[in-house]
């Protein structure tokens, strides 16, 4: 194929967007020739686009049998995401090393003793990427590549950045430890303040996807509001996977994360004792004040609504291990309704069958249930989305700051790859630029 994917489609961005739109982004570009610059946008993707990076200390213990470990000091890619295609034998020592541990008196997720993490690439737009042989489009590719082909001109390392996070931890409410994003919140802090004065003093968009949403919206919640005045000029979150929850994480604690983290010829049942262990598993769990008391889990002896996530945790897991840090660090979480105070564009897919109830009918949890579909972006539920528009955007202060853009009939990833949302996407980006 002569043209690339991403070229295509910034291509077809521009020709779908009609002559007003196109006159806009002339408007916008004159006025960033006149004044000297853009404002430069923060990337943050979803779940299953950062890399993950280990080393081993003499401090660990494998939990596995022998062959696990590796040269100490060495750093070696840890989430590969092909471990059981290329290492079979070593799939274990993944499983095992990729493990958390929570710790009840700090109240707080950390490593297996004995090993140390990083992610790389923070920083660049290019830091993250698809592990989507047949997708690379996914993670913001096909949005980075509309933004630095649009008119509007960003630059990698110029006016474009990211920041890829660790995908097993979930950001804190404000007041809740959090180690790893107490650091990484820092960095963020640090990579806008700088460039902001890189493109003379203009504060930057961030804009997140899925899981990256609701990074991006508690990284603006939690930082000072005269801080957000001076560095954020606008919150895009698309399709963000926020505190208020939807069903499909019941499924993936239950019965494991499928289509939650890209790893081919995974065994369903070894990637589910992995991501029990993960924050990430409790974060995005359903919130009463979302989804009340309807059943979302049915079995033969029991329903299940989101009033009774504890019980269902040691239903499906045998034992209490996940009920601590749920009621912890997740609960918390689910009441906690500020507005982010900046101006903010939320835009959701709509009108696609999402789940909304799992029937494990024998409560067998180590096999896939019976679903019954709802409406939302085939991952997350309309009610989530609604609820965060109404309790969180039609706040006092933030509503007039608030915009909410709704495509019929457009998935969950497909929000940053779909033609119309793309355009869409980079019309926001270049407004913001307008303003």
């Amino acid at each position: 194929m002569g043209a690339t994917l991403p070229g295509l489609l910034s291509a077809l961005v521009l020709l779908l967007l009609p002559a007003s739109l196109l006159r806009v982004r002339d408007h916008h570009l004159s006025r960033r020739e006149a004044e000297g610059g853009l404002h430069p946008v923060v990337l943050i993707p979803g779940l299953s686009c950062p890399d993950l990076e280990a080393r081993l200390t003499d401090a660990y213990r494998p939990s596995m049998p022998a062959g696990c470990s590796r040269e100490e000091g060495r750093w070696f890619g840890l989430l590969t995401n092909r471990t059981w295609e290329l290492d079979p034998e070593h799939a274990a020592c993944f499983v095992d090393q990729m493990r958390l541990v929570y710790d009840p008196v700090l109240g707080d997720f950390r490593n297996l003793p004995g090993v140390e993490t990083r992610v790389p690439g923070f920083g660049s737009a290019r830091g993250f990427g698809s592990k989507i042989p047949t997708h690379p489009e996914f993670c913001l590719e096909a949005l980075r590549s509309a933004l630095e082909s649009s008119r509007l001109g960003y630059r990698e390392g110029e006016t474009l950045f990211g920041a890829p996070y660790d995908p097993r931890y979930a950001p804190p409410m404000p007041g809740q430890a959090s180690q790893v994003y107490s650091r990484y919140f820092r960095r963020l802090a640090t990579l806008i303040e700088d460039v902001s004065r890189r493109n003379n003093g203009r504060p930057a968009i961030v804009l997140g996807h899925s899981f990256g949403g609701a990074v991006a919206l508690e990284f603006v919640r939690n930082a000072p509001l005269q801080w957000r005045g001076t560095f954020v000029k606008r919150l895009v979150t698309v399709a963000p996977a926020w505190s208020g929850g939807y069903v499909l994480p019941l499924m993936a604690f239950a019965s494991g994360p499928v289509g939650f983290l890209f790893v081919p010829a995974a065994p369903q049942l070894a990637m589910r004792s992995m991501w029990r262990t993960f924050e990430t598993a409790l974060a995005n769990l359903p919130s009463p004040a979302v989804f009340g008391r309807r059943p979302l889990v049915i079995t033969r002896i029991r329903n299940y609504s989101a009033h009774d996530i504890a019980d269902l945790i040691v239903a499906a897991a045998g034992s209490a291990d996940g009920v601590r840090p749920f009621r912890d660090r997740e609960l918390p979480k689910m009441d906690y309704l500020e507005a982010p105070m900046v101006p903010w564009t939320s835009i959701v897919g709509v009108g696609i069958p999402t789940p909304e109830q799992l029937i494990y009918w024998d409560g067998d949890f180590d096999r896939q249930p019976q679903v019954v579909h709802g409406d939302g972006d085939g991952i997350i539920n309309l009610a989530s989305m609604l609820a965060l528009e109404d309790k969180v955007g039609k706040q006092p202060g933030q509503k007039e700051r608030f915009k909410s853009i709704k495509f019929p009939g457009v998935p969950h990833s497909a929000l940053v790859t779909d033609e119309r949302a793309l355009s869409v996407l980079v019309d926001e980006i270049g407004q913001a630029n307008h303003r």
